[in-house]
């Protein structure tokens, strides 16, 4: 094990034994080593080997994003209840196969449960950066298939090499 991934881990270590010590609020003996083991554990588990790419997230952007995000849930529940309360339930399910050009985990993940949290939409799987994607109707995929979600994603970060 490098220098580099040595001294990485003990931050984490660290950074999670603060936390568990802060959330538990139990200072006996038991506790507090039972928080170490389980602090170098997930530790061990989160940290990766190498130099990966940095997601940086513009904090603006993001808190930009939420209130669209909402708007976008809103009208989409909307969308959904005329589709579910029309006498002839006018659905076209349909499975979309999605490629992203979303770089980053991060990104890619927060895209995923951002079409899953918009109704009439789900994301069913993803592999690498193809993402499958259930929807109700071609109205309720606008957001995927435009691309409208997905650049709105890509600005909430920066990857940095």
């Amino acid at each position: 094990m490098n220098d580099g991934r040595l001294g990485k881990l003990s931050r984490n270590t660290l950074f999670f034994y603060l936390l568990w010590l802060l959330l538990s609020q139990s200072y006996n003996a038991f506790h507090m080593v039972l928080g170490f083991v389980v602090s170098v554990g997930v530790a061990l588990l989160n940290t990766q080997p190498g130099n990966p790419r940095i997601e940086k997230v513009r904090w603006l952007r993001m808190l930009a994003y939420f209130p669209w995000l909402v708007s976008r849930i809103i009208q989409s529940g909307i969308h959904l209840s005329y589709l579910i309360l029309h006498p002839r339930l006018p659905i076209d399910p349909k499975l979309i196969r999605h490629q992203t050009s979303l770089k980053g985990e991060a990104g890619i993940v927060l895209f995923g449960n951002s079409i899953t949290l918009t109704p009439g939409t789900i994301t069913v799987e993803v592999n690498s950066n193809e993402l499958l994607v259930h929807s109700m109707d071609d109205a309720s995929a606008d957001d995927v298939t435009s691309l409208r979600m997905e650049q709105k994603v890509a600005g909430v970060f920066k990857i940095r090499e």
